[in-house]
């Protein structure tokens, strides 16, 4: 019987944050095999900010759009703009396209690139990894063939919020909460009263979503149509068809519809202390209230790479933990803080319509751009902290005019 090949990693998923770490380890001059099947968009507003663009060196000709302004949208229908200033933009991808790019940069890396089926871990007598896969093609994704094997020294699950990597190996990995998002990708109208090609539409509306949201994000020629929600009786098929009606967009012509469930909190532990270690959506890491996971996966791809190579360097599996640590140390405060304003305003419409009002404050809307395109929460201004945080207190108090 032929001894399976070794490779010092094997990472499972090729979404944004495998795809990334990938990269990152052969470019390290680590041996790796990049696992991903066939067939598999992602449901995802497709939303990057300018720090994801410049840290990950993304061409602008995967832009498919540039967004300058969001707007709120709460149950009234009393929207609030909120423009970007300086002429700064969101960038806009397709995930079908991006992940795609992501992954074909690993493999110039060195990345060898494997389409297949993620079955389940053991572990050879020696003690190494062994990762069973069945191989899918591009052309049959569906189609099933005898399960191969490979030894990994160190494992990388990106396999999703679902992950069975994290499922296999990671205590705790099958409790965490979930929201459930669908969206569907259509046609988009020419620019009107109700739709701007340059603007995402975030809907606060308990019809369309009752603890989460529902949006509309621009893709150039096409647009992504979608929505939100914990609550498992609550059907966001329906919602979406809901809000198209409301919308007047129900004619419009359906390229693809996709669903997944999104993971809102960080698994206290990514790695098993040996030599599995989980990153993106298969870590939890989407930003609470915002649904954000791009860019944090990709940033916590890049700290679990380094991770991994001190790893493979020192031979000590403890440096695995300095992955979440890191991860945790740069944007563990903004998950936390995001975590309690969906905690406090997505509660009911009623406070869903005081929130969006509290978005037409101009020091909210600067503080707020400036952190999101950054991924830093602003400090050099501390009265406009203190401004928001009385501004915002009125409003749970129901003593400021919406």
């Amino acid at each position: 019987m032929t001894e399976p090949e070794t490779f010092d990693v094997v990472v499972v998923g090729g979404g944004p944050a495998g795809a990334t770490a990938a990269a990152d380890l052969a470019a390290k001059g680590h041996s790796v095999l990049l696992l991903d099947k066939a067939g598999r968009i992602k449901p995802c507003g497709g939303a990057i900010p300018p720090r994801l663009i410049r840290d990950f060196r993304i061409p602008d000709e995967l832009l498919c759009a540039k967004i300058s302004s969001a707007r709120m949208i709460p149950p009234s229908g009393k929207a609030v703009d909120m423009p970007i200033d300086n002429g700064g933009y969101v960038g806009m991808v397709n995930r079908e396209t991006f992940d795609e790019w992501l992954r074909v940069r690993a493999g110039q890396q060195g990345a060898e690139r494997r389409r297949g089926q993620f079955e389940r871990l053991s572990r050879a007598p020696d003690g190494v990894s062994v990762v069973h896969y069945t191989p899918r093609s591009a052309a049959d994704p569906a189609g099933k063939q005898e399960e191969l094997q490979v030894r990994a020294r160190i494992v990388i699950g990106a396999d999703g919020a679902v992950s069975g990597v994290a499922r296999a190996a990671i205590p705790g990995a099958d409790k965490i909460p979930f929201v459930f998002a669908y969206h569907e990708i259509v046609r988009a109208p020419a620019d009107g009263p109700s739709y701007d090609s340059k603007r995402c539409d975030v809907h606060y509306d308990g019809r369309f979503s009752p603890d989460f949201y529902s949006w509309v994000f621009p893709h150039g020629d096409t647009m992504s149509i979608g929505t939100g929600s914990a609550n498992k009786g609550f059907s966001l098929r329906g919602s979406v068809a809901d809000l198209r009606r409301h919308l007047a967009l129900d004619e419009a012509a359906t390229i693809r519809k996709e669903g997944a469930p999104i993971p809102l909190k960080p698994l206290k532990k990514w790695d098993n202390g040996r030599d599995v270690i989980v990153i993106g959506d298969a870590a939890g890491v989407v930003a609470p209230s915002s649904g954000e996971g791009i860019y944090y996966a990709m940033a916590c791809a890049r700290h679990a790479a380094d991770a991994v190579h001190q790893a493979l360097v020192s031979g000590d599996a403890r440096a695995l933990a300095g992955a979440r640590k890191a991860f945790m140390k740069a944007h563990g405060r903004v998950f936390w803080i995001l975590g309690v304003m969906q905690w406090v305003w997505y509660r009911n419409d009623r406070l869903r319509e005081r929130f969006v009002a509290i978005c037409k404050d101009k020091d909210v809307q600067r503080l707020t751009w400036e952190s999101y395109m950054n991924k830093e929460l602003v400090r050099s201004d501390p009265m406009a902290h203190v401004r928001i945080f009385f501004k915002d207190l009125g409003h749970l108090l129901g003593v400021a005019r919406t």
